[in-house]
């Protein structure tokens, strides 16, 4: 698989394309990714790629000229499939898309920055529009970023095991189970018993009685439209009304287990330093 990712700012993408598993998995020829830097195909003087907004306006829009010339620069190169632009106005990224995506052989991806890009260019070049969701970022390098590494380790040989990724959240149209390491026990806290017993049946039936009650705990939108039997559908949602119900009823005082692990929770929170979600104002694309 062959991706162009067409940027004003190329070296942000260093660390991401030759470290970890996209390091390696370039390394080992199963993608090549590289990031082309626009300014060189302006014809003007000084390289320049962006100017005011007819009509006015805050902020700079990136000319048409430069971006076109690119993106037929990189398909004069080999550089194939369609041409994304990384904008808050996209459709939304799902892991469906994200699975035909890496069924191609390669596509480009455009990041967008200042306030955006001249509509003529995305007329003459862009195919689709790609948004990673309703908020919005100083510009589509980010954006750009998490649609490799996501398409990336879906192509075959890049993880090392294609059940690590069939396995995941939304693969399956559901939430990950629940993953335990070492050790067993862990401030009060055990591991599922029938994780032990190396009985497989038993772990792919609990996994997936999991999987469906996680969507439904903390994402019923998918658990609707989640593919599973009836029968399933009944067992998760008594499952869930047993477990709320017995929350109500238990004494205002909570177990040790639960106190550490809500202490553990409320220190990790206040020692982390700028953990917002919030948007920076600006363009994803």
């Amino acid at each position: 698989m062959k991706i162009a990712i067409l940027t004003l700012f190329p070296e942000m993408f260093d660390g991401l394309l030759n470290t970890s598993i996209l390091g390696r998995a370039q390394a080992e020829g199963l993608i090549a990714v590289e990031a082309v830097d626009i300014r060189p195909y302006s014809s003007q003087k000084h390289r320049n790629t962006d100017d005011y907004p007819f009509g006015g306006g805050a902020g700079m829009v990136m000319t048409a000229q430069p971006i076109v010339d690119c993106v037929q620069a990189v398909r004069a190169r080999g550089f194939t499939g369609p041409c994304l632009y990384m904008s808050p106005r996209g459709r939304p990224l799902t892991q469906q898309k994200v699975q035909k995506l890496a069924a191609l052989d390669g596509f480009v991806l455009l990041c967008g920055h200042y306030e955006g890009v001249d509509e003529r260019a995305l007329a003459l070049v862009v195919d689709e529009e790609i948004s990673l969701g309703d908020f919005v970022l100083t510009g589509g390098e980010l954006a750009a970023m998490a649609v490799v590494d996501s398409v990336a380790r879906l192509v075959p040989g890049v993880l090392g095991s294609s059940q690590s990724a069939e396995e995941e959240s939304f693969s399956a149209g559901l939430l990950e189970y629940p993953q335990y390491t070492r050790p067993r026990e862990y401030q009060g806290m055990a591991v599922p018993e029938i994780l032990l017993n190396g009985d497989h049946a038993k772990i792919a039936a609990w996994r997936r009685q999991q999987a469906l009650l996680e969507t439904l705990r903390r994402r019923p939108d998918l658990f609707d439209t989640a593919p599973m039997t009836a029968q399933e559908r009944a067992a998760t949602l008594a499952a869930l009304a047993a477990e709320m119900e017995k929350a109500d009823a238990a004494p205002p005082d909570a177990t040790q287990a639960e106190t550490q692990q809500a202490e553990t929770a409320a220190a990790s929170a206040d020692a982390a330093p700028g953990c917002g979600a919030g948007a920076s104002p600006g363009a994803e694309g």
